[in-house]
């Protein structure tokens, strides 16, 4: 079993920042590539960004490509999502997931998920 807990969201303005931490605890952290997702009102899941068991592959969706970044610290168990330049429609529940065998865009082939934490950005 993983268990991942979710932390650093918040209300920001258009143009801020937030990062974004997913604790992990339980079984071997390094042995599980991560993923973020994110949940709009009304909305379906929507991938945002993958990282490889390694850290060397990440992946993004086109939405956030170029202003979000992933991140993990093994040591801590750790994986981040730095969002910068955000904008309203980021406006989210965002969840941090792991997979054992990852594809990294689809939902279900991550095995466990966090509670969510949520983004509220305001125009």
């Amino acid at each position: 079993q993983v268990q991942l807990v979710e932390s650093g969201g918040g209300l920001v303005q258009a143009g801020g920042s937030l990062r974004l931490s997913c604790a992990a605890s339980g079984r071997s952290f390094s042995s599980y590539a991560m993923g973020w997702f994110r949940q709009a009102p009304g909305k379906e899941h929507e991938f945002v960004a993958a990282i490889s068991k390694s850290g060397v592959t990440t992946y993004y969706s086109d939405s956030v490509k170029g202003r979000f970044t992933i991140s993990r610290d093994d040591a801590k168990n750790t994986v981040y999502l730095q969002m910068n330049s955000l904008k309203p429609e980021d406006t989210a529940i965002y969840y941090c997931a792991a997979a054992a065998i990852v594809v990294p865009l689809r939902r279900g082939s991550y095995d466990y998920w966090g509670q969510g934490t949520q983004v509220t950005v305001s125009s």
